[in-house]
């Protein structure tokens, strides 16, 4: 059975985008890259919304990102060989291959392929990931922190309570630090439903 992780770089205060979208402060580089390439080893599919598919889809459209380093080549043969699910009411199609959409996001069925998959899953994103949260769905969160504050932005974490134990983490050379938390899943009390 696999595992459902929401995984993304982030900025010291909890943004993955700044107020205007920007990202470009979270560039990985070779030794952060190695982490996640390890790390990525063990993920059979990702999920995402419109906007990170949109984002993440030029690693099988573009071969220059690949050339960039040996680490972002070894990143995209990884990113191209896995699965992808997108959730999304308005693309018409998908230009990268291993690619199914979906209309909605439908907890009984990552369900399902949590308990099918013998590789992990990502979510990836935090809109989707917030649905996921939702249903109970993820299992761990990998953040690698960037050494900078976005002063605002697109949150990483959902607006919710959740107690985490920390299982990893690791410091680079440049200033990041990968956390790793398991989620600890509360029991509903009966006669409880939903959140």
């Amino acid at each position: 059975m696999g595992q459902l992780i929401y995984s993304m770089i982030v900025s010291l205060d909890g943004y993955v985008s700044d107020q205007q979208g920007r990202f470009d402060w979270g560039m990985p580089d070779e030794e952060v890259l190695a982490a996640v390439n390890n790390d990525m080893e063990t993920v059979g599919t990702y999920l995402y919304g419109r906007h990170m598919y949109e984002v993440m889809q030029v690693w099988e459209t573009d071969p220059h990102i690949a050339r960039g380093s040996p680490g972002s080549q070894a990143f995209a043969t990884l990113w191209q060989q896995a699965d992808k699910v997108v959730y999304s009411t308005g693309l018409a199609e998908t230009p990268t291959n291993r690619t199914q959409l979906r209309r909605e996001f439908d907890p009984v069925e990552v369900q399902r392929l949590k308990v099918s998959s013998r590789k992990h899953l990502t979510v990836d994103g935090p809109t989707l990931a917030a649905a996921a949260f939702r249903h109970d769905l993820v299992d761990q969160i990998h953040m690698i922190i960037c050494p900078v504050v976005a002063g605002g932005g697109l949150a990483f974490f959902p607006n919710r309570p959740m107690d985490l134990e920390l299982v990893q983490q690791q410091r680079f050379g440049n200033g990041m630090v990968q956390l790793q938390y398991e989620v600890q899943h509360v029991a509903e009390p009966a006669g409880r439903k939903g959140y």
